[in-house]
């Protein structure tokens, strides 16, 4: 494998572990706050995995743009 496809597979496995990262800190931390939840806290299970990876995917895709950009991985076109 030639090191642009290394460096392209390391943006995306970064991205998608800092959104996984911020987007259990975000249902953990933050959620538990906002709503009818008042201050009661909430679980990933009760989250659902379908509705954290609809969370997590738009965070990722934030993180892939901005790695991309400072690691010159050229995923995005010019």
């Amino acid at each position: 494998m030639s090191s642009l496809t290394l460096k392209r597979l390391a943006v995306f496995i970064v991205s998608l572990g800092l959104a996984f990262v911020l987007t259990a800190a975000f249902v953990l931390l933050v959620l538990p706050w906002m709503g009818p939840q008042n201050g009661f806290p909430i679980s990933l299970q009760k989250y659902g995995a379908q509705y954290f990876l609809w969370t997590m995917l738009p965070v990722a895709g934030i993180f892939l743009v901005w790695l991309d950009y400072f690691l010159d991985a050229r995923i995005l076109p010019d």
